[in-house]
């Protein structure tokens, strides 16, 4: 395939998938009401995913933590990705139990997790929901294909309808980023 070719069907990808993700509105707002009554708590959002979904884990506490596009308060998040509590997680108890583990450990009722999981059946990250939802924790599941095993332990399931998984980072991405957009005019008023 040339690259001109896979250009062209990444992008047939994406204009297919995105009138399906435009439809997910009413999924965002909940996602954003449940982020923002743990805020306004004073709770904490707890994220976590594998892989390329680490990364989404990653950046999109990063932009909660730090900023996004305009200069406002911090939001309270945390990404599970220290590599020493992992190592040790998987190491003593289990690659399963990496992020369940600090979930028991740093999550409170009235916190959230959002877990980042492509296939939806990332077994760690089903423990991980499991464990927060014992605490009494909202739990969101950016997800995709038909969200998998994870798709029942989420209280809020956001599952992106494609078996290709970069389409599926690559709409996370974009929610997650109308998100940020929503959560900076909030706290700016």
């Amino acid at each position: 395939m040339l690259p001109s070719r896979a250009l062209e069907t990444a992008c047939d990808e994406t204009v297919e998938l995105l009138p399906k993700v435009r439809a997910m509105g009413p999924v965002v707002t909940q996602i954003a009401e449940a982020m923002i009554a743990c805020f306004e708590s004073g709770g904490k959002i707890l994220m976590a995913g594998n892989g390329g979904s680490a990364a989404d884990a990653l950046h999109f506490s990063e932009e909660l933590t730090v900023r996004y596009k305009r200069d406002r308060r911090p939001l309270a998040s945390i990404a599970l990705m220290d590599p020493t509590a992992i190592t040790c997680a998987g190491n003593d108890m289990g690659y399963n139990a990496i992020f369940s583990r600090q979930v028991e450990a740093l999550g409170r009722a009235g916190d959230v997790f959002v877990g980042f999981t492509t296939s939806g059946n990332s077994e760690n990250m089903r423990l991980a929901f499991d464990a927060a939802r014992k605490l009494g924790m909202k739990t969101i599941g950016f997800l995709g294909k038909t969200g998998g095993a994870c798709r029942e332990c989420c209280d809020i399931p956001l599952v992106i309808p494609s078996s290709e998984t970069a389409r599926i980072q690559e709409m996370h991405q974009l929610i997650y980023h109308a998100l940020c957009e929503y959560f900076d005019a909030w706290v700016l008023g």
